[in-house]
Formats: structure tokens, sequence, C-alpha cells
């Protein structure tokens, strides 16, 4: 049995804190508290790191596409490091609305909701390293810049466009600056409906919004 979730955070100071009160501890520290079985890897419990900080941490979004603190505004965003201690892999931001996109503003996008505050927690996870010997980092809570924000959005408005245009089998992962588009699928018999260039329901593997690793590198490295 877990015990009780955390308490929602009343404020960024708070959430801010408990976040470096994890800093420089085991996940099978962590985990031990909470009452979660921590796995002997990851292969089969990819979000397991995620779940444990939301629920340490006091998150309330779940699986709904809202910021995990929803009462601050503030998206979670682990970040498995390297041997090097740099990201190793892109970020996931959210599914792309593959078939409810007429009318979509960058405005009102998830992946906008999702950006706008994000406090980043970089993980230890080198292949070398037992996961619950893996630390947590210090924590990182950024807002983008001016420009980083109209670069993310531009991204997001050059993929929506091919969506919306019936180009979704077009949809390259090197497009875009910093946001990029790959499948996020369980196997290649996991489909969603779409349709194609002509108009015509058709179906297709699920696609997510991930962040490149070079945009996490820049974030956590100027907080170092």
């Amino acid at each position: 049995m877990k015990p009780g979730k955390a308490e929602i955070p009343c404020d960024e100071r708070e959430l801010l804190g408990r976040a470096f009160n994890l800093a420089g501890r085991s996940l099978g520290e962590i985990a031990g508290e909470a009452g979660y079985a921590t796995p002997v890897d990851l292969k089969h419990a990819k979000g397991w790191v995620g779940e444990l900080l939301e629920h340490v941490l006091g998150a309330t979004a779940g699986s709904r596409p809202v910021p995990d603190f929803e009462n601050l505004g503030i998206e979670l965003k682990t970040v498995p490091l390297n041997a090097r201690q740099q990201p190793q892999e892109s970020t996931f931001v959210s599914t792309v609305p593959m078939a409810s996109i007429i009318g979509l503003s960058w405005l009102e996008s998830t992946v906008k909701a999702k950006l706008d505050r994000v406090l980043w927690i970089p993980v230890e996870a080198a292949h070398v390293l037992q996961v619950a010997d893996r630390r947590v980092g210090a924590p990182v809570l950024w807002s983008p810049s001016r420009e980083d924000a109209a670069i993310l959005q531009e991204d997001w408005e050059e993929h929506i466009e091919m969506i919306a245009l019936g180009r979704l089998e077009e949809l390259d992962a090197r497009m875009g600056t910093y946001l990029q588009v790959r499948p996020k699928a369980f196997s290649r018999e996991d489909l969603t409906a779409t349709f194609d260039a002509e108009g015509v329901p058709s179906a297709s593997l699920p696609r997510g919004f991930y962040l490149r690793t070079l945009f996490t590198r820049r974030i956590l490295g100027a907080a170092g």
C-alpha cells in the first residue's frame, strides 16, 4: 500500500522547496518512504520515475492534458541524464491532436499550457546504475524567454499545419528547431483516427510532441 499522496503545494515556493529536498537523494530511498516498489529496470516501467515524483511532490493532473500542478500552472518534467550528466533523450510534452485540430490555436494548445511554466528535475539514468541507486538532481523552475516562446510557437504551427492538410505521413522528426513530432505507440497495431490529404478518414500511429535534447540541455546548463 502507498501512503497518502503529498498535499497539494500552495505556491511555487513550497513546491520548489519540496523539490530541493529531493535533490541528492536516491530513487530507492524516495520510493521506500512513499511506499513504492522500485523496479529492477525501467524497460517496462518507463513512466515510473515521473509517477513517483508527482506523488511525493503533490501533483494533481494525473493523465489529464493540463499542467501537473494545475493550481499553480506548473508542469513537472523529469530529465534522465546519461553518464556525462547530460539529457540522454528528448522530452515528451503532449500527444498530438490528430483528429481535432480545426480552429486550434497555439494560445489554446496543450503544448503551450504545459511549457509556460516547468519544474525540471534531472535524474541519473546511466545504465550502469541500478534504478534504486540513481539520484535526483537539483530542480530548475523555468519559463521560456520571449525568443524561445516564439520558436516553440513556430515549430508547433508548422507541425499542426501539415496535419491539418492531411500530410501527417510527411512529418519528420528532423523538423522543428526545439519541438519535434515523433510516433508514440506501443506497437504498429496501436492506431488512431486521422485523415489523408483528400480528407478521407484514415488511421495512423499516434504521435507526440517532444522537446529536443539540445533545448533541455541548454535549460539545465543555464541553471548550473
